[in-house]
């Protein structure tokens, strides 16, 4: 596995950015803006990680804080702000299998061979993404319904 970044929901974008870019030195790196869904997100990476992003993926870059600003007003509850971690893995169905086995409760499961979500006993949520192009759908994960958040 390999560590790419950690989500934090933001209130005000402008604020968040003046605070991480600001205050702490972060860079923004990459930005999306989905107009249909009606959210931004804005990646950072601190100085001396830029180089990093050099040799790898633009969208899989790392470590990065990805700050996800959501344009209507949700009230997420102090416990929702962190967002998740994001791991990239060699093989999203075998990851899965193998967590599964030891018990770990898959709350998306991959069913489009690229994504999936787990929860940690503390309930952090960890996103686990799979490496390179996503895999063809495939059973049990294409049919597994949602279980709990994320």
């Amino acid at each position: 596995m390999r560590f790419l970044h950690t989500m934090l929901r933001v209130r005000n974008l402008d604020v968040a950015l003046k605070f991480y870019s600001d205050a702490l030195g972060l860079k923004e790196v990459r930005r999306i803006d989905n107009d249909k869904a009606r959210f931004s997100l804005v990646f950072l990476c601190a100085a001396e990680d830029e180089k990093l992003l050099a040799s790898l993926p633009k969208t899989r870059g790392a470590p990065l804080v990805e700050l996800t600003y959501n344009w209507d007003e949700e009230i997420y509850g102090e416990d929702r702000y962190f967002g998740h971690l994001a791991y990239e893995v060699d093989d999203i169905y075998a990851t899965c299998d193998r967590l599964q086995k030891l018990g770990v409760l898959i709350n998306r499961p991959p069913r489009d061979g690229q994504m999936a979500f787990i929860r940690s006993p503390d309930k952090h949520s960890i996103e686990l993404l799979q490496k390179g192009d996503a895999k063809p759908p495939q059973e049990p994960w294409a049919s597994m319904p949602n279980t709990g958040h994320w």
